[in-house]
């Protein structure tokens, strides 16, 4: 189900060198470009010894700030829905240099394969790996994970970026990216004062049933980064345990609002939207306001990216803006 939700073959693995041997100290945070460096995360401490060349991202989304930071990596891992495009979606792909990365499409990390590319870094931030992978990979190359307090394939995308870009030794750079995509978000709102507050939710159909993402999840986050609001009885359910919470078909009326985004553009999805009685009669979309993304602008939300928020927001806020003012 979890892996429905993510819409990708999530990668469980990833490795951090922490030698035993400290070495030269470590660069200050804001030494920028000067190795090495040390990466505080949910594993502990990885040390990147010198600026990384070949980078193998683990991390579904981890491929957006890499290339964001003028690295292209070896290889990538991605949302299936773009494992046909070298992992990347049309966001990202004029930034590439070289040779295009090979994409990982395995469930479960084949170590052969990535110890073959020789990496110098492994990026796993927007990764569902456990300390056993972590492990398993920690003889091939230094790995930054996750940052404690946070959840797999949860991680902001500020939090994102900055560990990415202190790996790579460019956090002033980091920065600016950050900063240019918060501006996005803070000039979208500014130019549309009719998204702040707005109640809507970001849904995944699958098996049946509704994943309504919350805030902890990157389509959720980017919805939140808007200004609307869940609508009241999914809020109410959400603990704090997960990315989304479950609706079932017959509780479809948690979901109405002002707008409902309904990330099923084609396929089974999309067929039981168009199908679900109970659904086509919640009040938000009998009235019209449900908007059903095509697959790039639900992928450039799903990655909410440094990269991907610009292609997200020039195509989703006027269909939003459009449905508020009706």
């Amino acid at each position: 189900m979890i892996r429905r939700l993510l819409a990708v073959a999530a990668l469980t693995g990833l490795l951090t060198a922490c030698a035993s041997d400290p070495g030269p100290a470590a660069a200050p945070a804001g030494a920028d470009g000067a190795f090495p460096v040390r990466i505080d995360h949910v594993f502990g401490t990885t040390e990147v010894p010198d600026r990384p060349a070949r980078v193998v991202t683990l991390g579904v989304t981890d491929v957006d700030p890499v290339l964001a930071l003028g690295v292209t990596p070896v290889a990538t891992a991605s949302y299936g829905f773009y494992h046909r495009t070298n992992g990347l979606g049309p966001w990202a792909r004029e930034l590439v240099t070289g040779a295009p990365p090979q994409v990982l499409t395995e469930t479960e990390p084949n170590l052969e394969r990535i110890a073959a590319l020789s990496p110098d870094l492994i990026v796993a931030v927007s990764a569902g790996i456990d300390r056993a992978a972590y492990d398993r990979l920690s003889a091939i190359a230094p790995v930054v994970a996750r940052p404690a307090g946070t959840i797999a394939y949860g991680v902001p995308r500020a939090d994102q970026t900055r560990v990415v870009a202190a790996a790579l030794g460019e956090r002033e750079r980091g920065e600016e990216l950050v900063r240019r995509a918060d501006a996005a978000f803070t000039d979208a709102t500014a130019a549309h004062p009719q998204l702040r507050g707005a109640v809507g939710a970001a849904v995944l159909p699958f098996d049946g049933k509704y994943g309504a993402f919350t805030p902890a999840d990157a389509r959720g986050r980017f919805l939140d980064g808007l200004g609307l609001t869940l609508p009241p009885r999914i809020a109410a359910l959400d603990d704090g345990s997960s990315f989304y919470v479950e609706v079932s078909a017959e509780q479809a009326g948690l979901l109405d609002g002002d707008v409902l985004v309904v990330l099923a553009d084609e396929g089974p999805a999309r067929t039981q939207v168009d199908t679900d009685p109970v659904l086509r009669g919640v009040p938000v979309v009998a009235r019209g306001d449900m908007i059903v993304p095509d697959a790039d602008t639900r992928g450039a939300m799903t990655y909410n990216s440094v990269l991907s928020v610009p292609y997200a927001l020039q195509r989703l806020v006027p269909a939003l803006t459009e449905r508020l003012a009706g």
